[in-house]
């Protein structure tokens, strides 16, 4: 089809002070903060589905994307015209990497086996592009909540059919990721979960959700598969009791099963907040727990209860997600990908290319702010301090285990009289301001 996006030069970096929309603001890829670039620390990712396939539609009228490809007819000549049209845009764009679900980049055909062949026919494709470009996969996954067949849900269906057929296409979604050099494995449970307990066996279905499991890293195993497995934790949609609700919950699940030291976890900014969590909260504890493993940058509105995936703006935010990332030692093999989508009203090809700038300057200038703060240990010794107490006299034998509670009521027979200090909320807040103004 030619050049697809043939209005838009490649984007660069011009700086705080450019007026041009087409432009990076504060994403300088050279520019080295801490002991990386920035490039580095980002790893920036575009999302094939919301980006090349999504549409516009929603619950109330049909799509309303303009999209120069979509006027073909053949679904594989589509699938093939969305490959020319990502890798033009990502390169004109600078991001190093993507993500996709399977199909997203193939469409199903009448039978597995021509589904596959699809694949295989696309995926040659991709493999030619990404050695042309040196544009690499963050991580690939599998649809398994669109069609019909997982009304139910996939591997926690009750239909023994549908888990086997769940497991077929992860086997092949494993495959391709492997030959594609994908550096991660998504899982995200799409609709495993239960609308109403009445019909529901959760004991069951929540065993065959780590049998699943199981069956993954044992074929990860098989095939030579050496990327990181991660999971996706959200809350409702599409189901009402979502069984990947959020961190924590997850976190259980995998103890519960053994299967802690296989998984790190995807967090994204739109599911923490319909969790009733921030975007913070939810790195934090995968940080604290040894398992942030990569980032689905996006966030939501405030007022709206669902999933709305906008590009992440709020400075705030990414400030705190990057203090996160930047204490985790950075995401390793994970990167930051824009789970995010144009809104509905926004059509035109090139507001593709607007949102992801204004999510990749968000981000970049989070990065920034958030060295800062780390640099100079703003926070850092503030809460050190705070926790004082437990580094000396009675707190460090509370740590250290040397007490119980016979001790504990003996020592405060003798030091009844308790002094607490202020937890300064809003200067802490305050600074954080100052530091987002002024770096």
């Amino acid at each position: 089809m030619g050049e697809l996006f043939k209005d838009v030069p490649k984007i660069k970096y011009e700086g705080k002070d450019s007026r041009n929309p087409l432009a990076f603001k504060y994403y300088n890829p050279e520019e080295v903060v801490g002991d990386k670039t920035m490039a580095e620390h980002l790893r920036f990712s575009v999302a094939y589905w919301h980006t090349f396939t999504g549409e516009g539609v929603d619950p109330f009228g049909m799509g309303t994307m303009v999209r120069p490809w979509n006027s073909l007819q053949d679904p594989m000549e589509l699938a093939k015209a969305r490959v020319e049209a990502a890798f033009e845009f990502m390169q004109k764009l600078g991001v190093e990497y993507f993500c996709f679900h399977d199909r997203d980049i193939a469409p199903e055909g009448e039978t597995l086996a021509e589904t596959n062949r699809n694949l295989d026919e696309i995926v040659a494709l991709i493999k030619e592009k990404m050695e042309e470009t040196g544009i690499k996969l963050l991580w690939g996954t599998a649809n398994l909540f669109a069609h019909p067949r997982f009304v139910h849900g996939a591997a926690t269906s009750p239909n023994a059919d549908v888990f086997a057929y769940a497991a077929a296409q992860v086997k092949k979604a494993l495959e391709i990721t492997k030959e594609l050099g994908g550096e991660n494995y998504v899982f995200w449970g799409g609709r495993e979960g239960y609308e109403t307990l009445l019909n529901t066996d959760m004991g069951l279905e929540q065993d065959n959700l780590a049998r699943f499991f199981q069956m993954a890293i044992d074929y990860a195993e098989e095939i030579g598969f050496t990327g990181q497995f991660l999971i996706e934790p959200k809350p409702k949609e599409p189901t009402k009791h979502q069984y990947d609700f959020d961190v924590a919950t997850v976190l259980s699940f995998l103890r519960k099963y053994g299967l802690e030291k296989y998984f790190k976890m995807n967090i994204e900014a739109n599911h923490a907040t319909l969790a009733g969590h921030t975007f913070q909260h939810e790195l934090h504890l995968a940080r604290v727990n040894g398992v942030l493993g990569s980032v689905d940058a996006n966030q939501g509105d405030m007022l709206l209860g669902w999933d709305t995936d906008q590009f992440p703006t709020d400075i705030y935010t990414t400030t705190l997600a990057m203090y996160e990332i930047l204490k985790n030692g950075g995401l390793h093999s994970g990167g930051l990908n824009f789970d995010a989508k144009v809104r509905r009203a926004s059509f035109e090809p090139v507001d593709l290319f607007y949102g992801h700038i204004a999510g990749m300057d968000a981000f970049a200038r989070g990065l920034k702010v958030a060295h800062k703060l780390l640099e100079n240990k703003v926070l850092e010794e503030f809460v050190a301090e705070r926790y004082n107490s437990y580094c000396e006299g009675i707190g460090k034998d509370i740590v250290e285990g040397k007490v119980g509670f016979k001790e504990l009521e003996e020592y405060v027979m003798k030091n009844d009289q308790i002094t607490n200090t202020s937890g300064r909320q809003e200067m802490l807040e305050s600074i954080v301001n100052q530091y987002i103004i002024e770096v």
